[in-house]
Formats: structure tokens, C-alpha cells, sequence
């Protein structure tokens, strides 16, 4: 009977060091994964951050009246918040302007030209301007 209590611990014994064995295994496979997952999102912001960069670009060159200082933004929803924002800027402050300039309108050219009026000139006066006309 001692003989089966040793083989019994032994076994015991046996089985948490091939569990823990089994365990540091797949720590270790946890731990080279998420490595790898790591890699794949700093490689996945880059090309985020690159693909905003190009829409941003590609917005501000299609609408040259936003300032590209008013556009900002890491993802493509905030680019497009911050886009939305800049144009309704850009066009209250044109309404602005347009409102201003109206007001402050005057016709272009001159007044049309015509022949003087002589009827209030004295007929010596006439005598003058008609002579001076040659």
C-alpha cells in the first residue's frame, strides 16, 4: 500500500509541472501573438493615418476657399466634422462680406452725358458759349 501512495504522489506530482509546462506553452504563444497584433496596428494607424491625410488633402484642393488650418482631424469622421465646420465659416463670412458690399454699392460709370442746358444763360452769355464752341 506505501507503494501505491508513492506512485499516487508521484503522479500527482507529475500532473501540475506537465499542466504548467502546458500553460507556459500557450503563454507564450499569447505572448508572440499579441506581438504580432501590436505590429499590425501600428502598421494599420500609419496607413490610417496616411489615407486621412490624403483626404484631407484632396478635399482642400476641391474647395480652395477653406482654410487648411481650420481642417484637422485623425480619422475620416473628424476630418469631415472639422471640414463641415470650416465651410459653414467660410460661408457665413462671405454672406458677410456680400451683405456689406451691397450696402455700400454704387452704379459703375458716370451719369449719362447731354447738352447743357441754356435756357437759364442771358442771350450775351449764349453769344459767349456759341463763339467759344468753334
Amino acid at each position: 500500500m506505501a507503494e501505491e501512495q508513492v506512485i499516487e504522489t508521484a503522479e500527482a506530482q507529475a500532473e501540475p509541472s506537465a499542466e504548467l509546462e502546458q500553460l507556459q506553452t500557450q503563454l507564450t504563444q499569447l505572448e508572440t501573438q499579441r506581438a504580432a497584433y501590436e505590429s499590425q496596428v501600428v502598421a494599420l494607424r500609419g496607413n490610417l493615418a496616411q489615407a486621412v491625410g490624403k483626404y484631407r488633402a484632396r478635399l482642400l484642393a476641391e474647395t480652395p476657399e477653406v482654410p487648411e488650418e481650420l481642417v484637422r482631424g485623425d480619422t475620416p469622421e473628424e476630418v469631415d466634422a472639422s471640414f463641415a465646420a470650416a465651410r459653414q465659416v467660410v460661408d457665413r463670412i462671405k454672406q458677410r462680406l456680400e451683405t456689406q458690399v451691397s450696402a455700400e454699392r454704387v452704379p459703375a460709370g458716370a451719369p449719362a452725358r447731354g447738352l447743357p442746358d441754356l435756357s437759364a444763360l442771358s442771350p450775351a452769355e449764349k453769344i459767349a458759349y456759341g463763339l467759344a464752341r468753334r
